[in-house]
């Protein structure tokens, strides 16, 4: 059974429209892996240099560990917005 030119070149964009939507699937996931790992790396920092902190400067706990909870905040947010935007681009 032959196919007409206009039926050929339809399966090939069905085709190619199936290979972008997969590899922009596989785009998202590894982009919210990768965002996951840099938002934990981030905030462990953050903890480890405030637990040094305040062994140094005990007097200080208060503002070092409320400092720390302000940037642990802020990844998380930074963090969020960018799962979401995999998101959107894993099912858009």
């Amino acid at each position: 059974m032959l196919q007409t030119p206009e039926e050929t070149q339809a399966a090939l964009d069905l085709a190619k429209a199936t290979a972008d939507f997969g590899l922009a699937k596989l785009g998202a996931g590894l982009g919210a892996g990768i965002v996951a790992i840099g938002a934990g790396l981030g905030i462990g920092k953050i903890g480890a240099a405030a637990n040094e902190g305040i062994a140094r400067q005990p007097e200080a706990a208060n503002d070092i560990s409320g400092g720390s909870l302000i940037l642990a905040a802020f990844i998380e947010g930074v963090s969020l917005f960018a799962v979401v935007v995999t998101l959107l681009i894993a099912l858009g």
